[in-house]
């Protein structure tokens, strides 16, 4: 079976490095994990990423990404944003965002989907690696105010795949949007689905970062 799909949309942001496609696909064939799914032919998303139980989600994401030469962003405090780390941060698809900044971080992050020919944001709802009970909403806030559909892609370690579930199209309504892709996500585990306790619901914080 293919480690990665080979029929990517033109729609769908990609870096120019063919070396970083090769590095990423080596790393994926020794991490022995493959991508599977299709990818839907829009220029702008909000990427949701699930469930978030362990820091190996990002170790077996970036490798996926580099091996199918995506451009995908995520966000992080700008205060993460300090020598040395600063370009590798940005290299990989790093957004410094400013929680203080008038307006929010939806309508600071809905300006860069209008500013953006093509834009793929990827965020983890639960907004922690920690057991939670509910998710946090900000990602439903920011596809609301860009006007974007969410791609929902899983991480499913016990057969070592990161899966393009579905691409869903927000309703407006908070509580009706989180029950849905919620359920979508049940069906798959973690790295450590003892973790993976949350209940269906909204939290009424503000939180989209997957840092």
């Amino acid at each position: 079976m293919a480690t990665i799909p080979s029929n990517i949309p033109p729609e769908v942001p990609r870096m120019n490095s063919r070396l970083a496609g090769w590095i990423g696909l080596v790393l994926t064939k020794l991490l022995r994990f493959r991508f599977e799914g299709e990818f839907p032919k829009e220029k702008k998303v909000m990427v949701a990423l699930a469930p978030h139980t362990s820091l190996w989600d990002f170790i077996v994401s970036m490798p996926l990404l580099m091996a199918m030469r995506l451009k995908i962003h995520y966000l992080m405090k700008k205060e993460a944003f300090f020598f040395p780390f600063k370009r590798l941060f940005m290299a990989l698809g790093g957004i410094p965002t400013d929680r203080s900044a008038p307006g929010g971080l939806a309508k600071q992050v809905a300006n860069l989907y209008r500013d953006n020919e093509q834009m793929w944001i990827a965020i983890a709802p639960e907004g922690t690696r920690r057991k939670v009970t509910k998710w946090k909403n900000g990602f439903l806030r920011i596809a609301y105010a860009a006007k974007v559909p969410i791609v929902l892609i899983a991480w499913d370690f016990p057969s070592r795949r990161a899966v393009i579930d579905s691409t869903y199209y927000p309703t407006g309504d908070l509580e009706v949007d989180m029950r849905e892709i919620q359920r979508r996500y049940a069906k798959y585990r973690g790295r450590n689905p003892e973790k993976q306790g949350y209940l269906p619901g909204v939290e009424s914080e503000e939180g989209a970062s997957s840092k």
